[in-house]
């Protein structure tokens, strides 16, 4: 768990976001967005601290999943009494949604790159409508098995539930991120359109790629 510098910074961050705090000068180009995926050019630390502080959220993220990875390995292998869980089909869908997200985000910023803002906007807010789809879809799966009568009564239906609600909850952070991109006015921020589409792209990749290896692991101990 980072230590209190990181929480400083991530608390920063967060007063950024809201407006709060000083300005900056805009770019040297004095574009909103339109600098190719950089940073704004502050000639201080303060361009780093965004891509720092959400490695360090990313690598928490991934270091509490890995102790749940961990524990459900351990018991699928060496449990005796570990029962196997149904998937919803659904879930192959909801995959694939996730993916072309990331597919969508990544045109989303190239788009950013060329200055073609209108594009930018429609497949950025195409890429938040998938994450909402994939949310969506993760709630009807837990539907269908409250509804077939797959409760949290055996070991393999808990770490179902406690692996897609995690992820859930953290892919929710997600689209909210999305959503501040998509609507936020940049005109003197302290970031760039293109600072927060990319911090914005690490994390949404992040979580896309800890879906594939969670949807792995259920699928292959079902």
């Amino acid at each position: 768990m980072p230590g209190n510098t990181v929480l400083e910074d991530i608390e920063l961050i967060i007063e950024d976001l809201r407006g709060g705090g000083g300005k900056l000068p805009p770019p040297e180009d004095g574009g909103d967005g339109g600098d190719g995926g950089r940073f704004r050019r502050s000639g201080g630390p303060a361009s780093h601290r965004y891509p720092i502080a959400i490695g360090l959220a990313m690598a928490s993220i991934l270091v509490f999943f890995l102790a749940m990875v961990a524990a459900f390995l351990f018991l699928e292998h060496f449990n005796p009494a570990w029962t196997p869980a149904h998937l919803p089909r659904i879930l192959w869908a909801n995959t694939v949604v996730l993916l072309a997200s990331s597919v969508t985000l990544e045109l989303a910023r190239r788009s950013l790159a060329a200055s073609h803002l209108q594009r930018f906007q429609t497949l950025w807010r195409v890429t938040t409508a998938l994450g909402i789809l994939f949310l969506t879809g993760q709630v009807i799966a837990w539907w269908e098995l409250v509804h077939s009568g797959l409760l949290i009564n055996t070991m393999a239906s808990s770490f179902f539930y406690l692996f897609t609600g995690a992820h859930g909850v953290h892919l929710a952070v997600g689209v909210a991120a999305l959503l501040y991109v998509s609507f936020r006015k940049f005109e003197g921020a302290k970031i760039s359109r293109a600072a927060a589409s990319q911090v914005a792209s690490y994390y949404w990749h992040f979580m896309d790629g800890l879906w594939v290896l969670l949807f792995a692991l259920l699928y292959a101990g079902r």
